[in-house]
């Protein structure tokens, strides 16, 4: 929102079906208690709440995918309903995944009858509302949640691909009665040839994806959305901008750059004061991770040393499931505590923040320890800030 302020533009805040959703997901949080966290942030920072849009990401059955395809699809229905009355503007439709006894991948026309099937709950549930959502649809999706295996190699999304997909989602809508509905879909969600594993970014390579580009021409007011561009070279995003992946989700890279920071107050504590070790925030996330693996063991495999490596420095970032634990939060906020009670040195924000360096020593940046935090979390910020067009924000 800070970033977004500084620009004098909007903010798009999504929540995927795993983090949010009826049931409370990994956060525990309901579309609208996420929504109302939301606010109340904006009323704390003086952003303005009219420039606040919320999407829905990946809402289908993927949370239930280990029951049967109505089981499961009657939850998202629920679900899908909870996101729009809430009063979320943007919602992606992803049935893409196959259910209890289904292949992992299904055939467009399922997918799309699917998708339409909830396109039916949406806009029952937003009747009455003065704007009504706006749908992102696609079946070459990326897996919610981040790859489990290592990339060996990454297909681009063939350009008759996405014009059956898109043909078999008209012809879907129609069919269940939404054919309005259809008409604000605003993108398709394709993949570009960008991703990320544990260990590895593949970056974009504009010459692979020229056909794919080149379909817009037959897809008047559509964009493409681009998922998993987090850690994409500041060059690659604005390239990808360009050739019309106009909508560029970033999540993991921004918890990713928050725990960097974490972890770099954290060392500078122990520089402090050698006896801090023993409370380390290091320490105490490793504590919660082996406590609770649920959400890292199926990603990290190998050797007990590379899983703990991966367990913290992944850029896939697992760890981002734990920070909202009680246990976490208390580590956090002592290790803000015991660094509040003086002044950081200048040069151990050399040693461990030197990407913020000049800005301390010049006075332009606050070195309080969550100050610090949330400036790495708007450098990657600045970068897709740029890409977009807001000029202002590469010199913010």
């Amino acid at each position: 929102m800070r970033q977004a302020a500084a620009d004098g533009v909007p903010v798009l805040i999504e929540a995927t079906c795993n983090q949010v959703n009826h049931q409370g997901g990994y956060t525990g949080l309901t579309p609208k208690a996420f929504r109302d966290e939301l606010y109340r942030t904006a009323e704390r920072t003086g952003f303005p709440l009219e420039r606040i849009l919320l999407g829905g990401d990946h809402l289908g059955p993927n949370p239930w995918r280990h029951r049967p395809a109505e089981a499961a699809l009657a939850q998202a229905e629920i679900m899908v309903a909870a996101y729009v009355s809430a009063g979320y503007q943007k919602i992606h439709l992803d049935t893409s995944m196959g259910c209890q006894g289904e292949p992992e991948h299904l055939p467009d026309e399922l997918t799309a009858a699917r998708a339409a099937r909830l396109a039916v709950i949406a806009e029952q549930s937003a009747a009455g509302a003065a704007r009504k959502p706006s749908y992102v649809v696609g079946t070459e999706v990326p897996v919610p949640g981040g790859e489990s295996t290592e990339i060996d190699h990454l297909e681009v999304t063939r350009p008759e691909a996405v014009l059956a997909t898109l043909e078999a989602h008209r012809h879907a809508f129609a069919a269940a009665g939404v054919a309005a509905a259809f008409e604000r879909v605003i993108a398709v969600v394709v993949q570009p040839g960008v991703e990320f594993d544990n260990q590895k970014v593949v970056v974009f390579e504009p010459r692979r994806a020229r056909r794919l580009s080149a379909t817009l021409a037959e897809m008047p007011g559509l964009v493409f959305e681009a998922h998993s561009t987090d850690y994409q070279p500041a060059e690659s995003l604005a390239q990808l901008v360009t050739d019309g992946f106009a909508i560029l989700k970033v999540g993991p890279g921004l918890t990713f750059a928050m725990r960097e920071g974490l972890y770099a107050l954290d060392q500078i504590a122990s520089a402090l004061g050698p006896e801090w070790c023993e409370h380390s925030l290091v320490a105490e996330m490793e504590k919660e991770m082996i406590a609770n693996p649920r959400y890292w063991q199926p990603y990290y495999r190998g050797e007990p040393d590379r899983q703990r490596v991966l367990r913290h420095f992944s850029y896939s970032d697992r760890i981002r499931y734990y920070w909202a634990s009680p246990s976490p939060q208390r580590a956090v906020q002592r290790l803000i505590d015991q660094l509040s009670r003086t002044s950081i040195p200048e040069p151990l924000i050399s040693q461990f923040l030197p990407t913020l360096y000049a800005r301390v020593a010049s006075g332009a940046l606050d070195p309080a320890p969550m100050a610090l935090v949330t400036e790495l979390v708007r450098d990657v910020l600045r970068t897709y800030a740029a890409a977009c067009g807001n000029s202002h924000a590469a010199t913010e």
